[in-house]
């Protein structure tokens, strides 16, 4: 199920391949996405739930900077992106 701070693998699109964090929900289909890099907080991509694969991870730094200041910052989702993602941490 998506949720703010989940780690994502884009499966379609021209980044697929990519990894990003849900930054924003929605409806029940779609959610917004941003890497911190070429997709900037600023300028989520709107997604298609059934385009990503959703990671078991889940960035707390990120859901909680968001839940309290209704934003977060390129760099906190950088890291949460090297920190989290499968194969990225090395």
């Amino acid at each position: 199920m998506p949720e703010i701070g989940r780690i994502v693998k884009v499966l379609r699109g021209k980044d697929r391949e990519s990894y990003a964090v849900i930054i924003g929900i929605v409806d029940e289909r779609f959610v917004l996405i941003a890497d911190g890099d070429k997709r900037r907080f600023d300028e989520p991509k709107k997604k298609n739930v059934m385009h990503l694969l959703m990671e078991s991870a889940v960035s707390r730094e990120v859901a909680d900077s968001i839940k309290e200041t209704g934003r977060v910052t390129n760099a906190k989702l950088r890291f949460s992106i090297q920190k989290y993602a499968p194969g990225k941490g090395e």
